[in-house]
């Protein structure tokens, strides 16, 4: 087994320099990048549906394509949406937490 290369990460680098330079006013998100899948970025908003929505919204990905899914027992919502873009498998990920847990709600 090879040891991987910038090369064979490129199409998720190249993705994210465009989205950044096409959309420079938009949310920063956690970035994820790695070479155990090469060929996908991950974007992913922590505590902020807005910002996903905005990222969403600004690549025209159609809304019924999210899926919606809860963790730690209910505590954290979470919006996950999967597009092309620039040769790269784009994954947007927002997290917030539950309306009923927040402040410690029982």
């Amino acid at each position: 087994m090879s040891t991987p290369t910038m090369n064979d990460i490129a199409a998720p680098l190249t993705a994210l320099r465009l989205l950044a330079t096409d959309f420079p006013t938009l949310p920063a998100a956690t970035v994820g990048v790695s070479t155990i899948f090469p060929n996908r970025l991950d974007l992913s908003f922590h505590d902020d549906f807005a910002a996903f929505e905005a990222w969403r919204s600004a690549l025209g990905i159609d809304s019924d394509t999210v899926t919606y899914d809860e963790q730690s027992s209910g505590r954290t919502r979470v919006l996950t949406v999967w597009a092309d873009y620039a040769g790269a498998r784009l994954r947007l990920t927002g997290y917030t937490a539950h309306p009923d847990h927040i402040g410690g709600a029982e």
